[in-house]
């Protein structure tokens, strides 16, 4: 992958290749941005640069052979961890190794895929991966042997928040210390859960969400029309990905949508209704059913909703980007409903209902006791505000 096939961040482009041929390679380095943004086609296309030794910028030249080989991400000096669960291919200790023609396959098709993309994958949506001790083992084991061609080899860990204690208390000291010419790249999306003493042994780099004329030339690139790619693009804010699944078809979103209007509609309907609250079990029921990933996207995918109308009830509609295509809903009607009086609550029961997901809790339990509560707080009169010259 080279760094002319990634949308937009030229400003990232030009500091790594500058610091590079100027020899100035950390060992260690943190890539954190936003889902759909690059970081990992980014991480990819600076491993080719400082392995295959390109010039001027850009990876047109270099070694043909070393740039084939990272064609097929077959490398012998690059080297990848990321998230991973047991399943029928793995039936225990699972490791990244297991699943390396997953991931070149994912990398090659999906480049700009999240984390939910890579589950789906390789089957394990259902359950929740992580990077743990098995592969931090893994990691010591790779990196403590000479590169294969005698220049740098480098370790990518992609999603490196899912690195639990134990691998990266066990990653610390080579994250600190590693062998000559031995470059690690870390790639996140929320810095703030990697433990403390690994970031600082990284220098970070922040990356930004897409430009909308970066996504929308990439949408027009991959056939679409120039109006509809620009729509596309505005609704995805920042997020490539985003905007593949919507030119696809194929964004999870659009089925969070129906969920959300659904749970919407029978919580309006709760009110002194008792068979709405029957209604607001069975959605409960029929979510909890999902995989736990699915779950807290779904979450996620609500706190996002909520955002938006609020921004489109205090009136700043430049910054609301989000289109829900449920026929009848209209996010304009929804808003006046979320407000100053109940946005924080809103927010903090469905960040609580995240955080009991990820800790195995009743799915059924967690699901209902949100509905219930959210009922209510939709139910909460907006405050009135008196003008102080």
């Amino acid at each position: 992958m080279m760094f002319q096939d990634i949308l937009g961040l030229t400003h990232i482009k030009n500091h790594l290749t500058s610091s590079a041929d100027a020899g100035r390679i950390p060992h260690a380095q943190l890539f954190v941005g936003p889902e759909g943004c690059g970081t990992l086609p980014m991480a990819i296309a600076y491993m080719q640069y400082i392995i295959c030794g390109n010039q001027a910028g850009e990876n047109a030249g270099g070694d043909a052979a070393c740039n084939a080989k990272f064609d097929t991400l077959s490398h012998p000096d690059i080297h990848f961890a990321f998230p991973v669960a047991n399943s029928d291919k793995a039936k225990s200790h699972a490791v990244s190794n297991h699943y390396m023609s997953e991931w070149r396959e994912f990398v090659q098709k999906q480049p700009y895929g999240n984390l939910f993309d890579w589950y789906r994958l390789i089957g394990i949506e259902k359950k929740q991966g992580q990077i743990g001790v098995d592969e931090a083992q893994e990691v010591v084991k790779k990196l403590v042997l000479k590169s294969y061609e005698g220049g740098y080899k480098v370790m990518l860990i992609w999603m490196a928040e899912k690195m639990n204690t134990a691998a990266a208390n066990k990653l610390l000291k080579l994250i600190e210390e590693p062998p000559e010419k031995t470059v690690f790249i870390l790639i996140a999306e929320d810095e703030e859960q990697i433990i403390q003493t690994i970031r600082s042994r990284c220098q970070i780099l922040h990356f930004p969400p897409l430009a909308e004329e970066a996504i929308a030339q990439g949408l027009v690139n991959c056939g679409l029309a120039e109006k509809e790619a620009l729509r596309l693009a505005h609704e995805a804010n920042g997020n490539y990905n985003k905007a593949l699944d919507l030119m696809n078809n194929d964004s999870e979103d659009l089925v969070f949508e129906k969920w959300f209007v659904q749970w919407v509609r029978s919580a309006f309907k709760a009110k002194g209704n008792k068979a709405a609250i029957h209604e607001l079990i069975l959605w409960s029921e029929e979510v909890a059913k999902t995989g736990r990933e699915t779950q807290k996207k779904f979450l996620h995918y609500c706190i996002a909703v909520m955002r938006q109308a609020m921004l489109v009830n205090f009136n700043v509609k430049e910054l609301a980007f989000m289109q829900i295509h449920v026929d009848g809903f209209n996010l304009n009607k929804f808003a006046p409903f979320v407000h100053e009086n109940n946005i924080l609550s809103i927010v903090s029961e469905l960040e609580d209902a995240i955080y009991h997901v990820e800790r195995n809790g009743n799915a059924k339990l967690i699901f209902t006791d949100l509905s219930i509560k959210l009922t209510r707080l939709l139910h909460r009169k907006a405050g009135t505000y008196t003008a102080v010259n």
